[in-house]
């Protein structure tokens, strides 16, 4: 199936008709509401809303559950005024809920009722895809994050499409993630770790046919060379990542046309 038609991609351009279900209310979003934003992650929940765009945090852990979650984040933004939800899950989410427990968090992720639980409507995507929302600047992009794992996310025209790319094969038995993960560069160290970043980023723009790629997660600052439209993303774009979630990608973004600065032929070839 086309991508426009795939279960877990999501229209994002605003003024477009509703979007398709990457929500656990399944409404359409309603214009003029305030968005409260939360981008999970293993060691810390960073939580936005709209008109506070500097983050407060809280601390989570293998032992943190979603339970804890929505009461700790009650406790933290008691002054601040919401009336939807918007969530960066670290683990795969399919049609707007979680479909796997965390690697790096506690458990009961996959059963629990988000809506019921903040009182508002509530929309989930991957954090990769929720970062990548916010770092779109138009025609084909692809999102990878360079974490304790690797996550990533394509939009092609304004359409959202989270990915599983880590589990490309790729070197003696061992995936992507392998290489270029946290584990990876632990076993390599910086320099050969460098070296296979730049090649997996070719080789998985080329097998999306990307016009461009952008690099986020913590371990982007180890890098010194990108390769060639390759940019590097920000942590707080999850903010207006969230908030496009709801409210939509601008209509300007979703037609407008990135020219690569290389042609395929040469992708294909840095690759090998």
């Amino acid at each position: 199936m086309g991508l426009n038609g795939r279960k877990s991609g999501l229209v994002m351009a605003k003024n477009k008709g509703k979007p398709q279900h990457n929500s656990t209310d399944g409404k359409p979003a309603k214009a003029g509401e305030k968005t409260l934003v939360l981008d999970v992650g293993g060691h810390h929940v960073k939580v936005y809303a709209s008109g506070h765009p500097e983050p407060r945090e809280i601390a989570t852990g293998p032992k943190f559950t979603p339970q804890m979650l929505v009461r700790e984040v009650g406790q933290l933004v008691s002054d601040w005024s919401y009336s939807r939800v918007a969530i960066g899950y670290p683990g795969p989410v399919r049609e707007g809920h979680p479909s796997e427990e965390p690697l790096h968090l506690g458990r009961g992720w996959t059963s629990f009722d988000f809506a019921k639980g903040f009182g508002v409507p509530v929309r989930i995507v991957n954090d990769a895809a929720m970062q990548a929302l916010g770092s779109y600047r138009g025609g084909d992009m692809l999102f990878l994050g360079l974490g304790t794992g690797l996550g990533s996310a394509l939009i092609v025209e304004g359409v959202l499409q989270p990915l599983q790319l880590e589990a490309v094969p790729y070197r003696k038995g061992r995936t992507v993630e392998a290489y270029v993960g946290e584990a990876g560069l632990e076993r390599l160290g910086h320099g050969k770790w460098r070296s296979h970043v730049r090649r997996v980023v070719t080789l998985l723009r080329y097998i999306v046919q990307a016009d461009y790629v952008i690099l986020g997660g913590g371990n982007t600052k180890l890098l010194k060379k990108l390769p060639l439209d390759c940019f590097l993303g920000e942590n707080a774009l999850a903010f207006p990542g969230g908030l496009r979630l709801w409210e939509g990608v601008p209509r300007e973004l979703c037609g407008k046309r990135i020219k690569p600065q290389e042609g395929n032929s040469q992708a294909q070839a840095a690759a090998q």
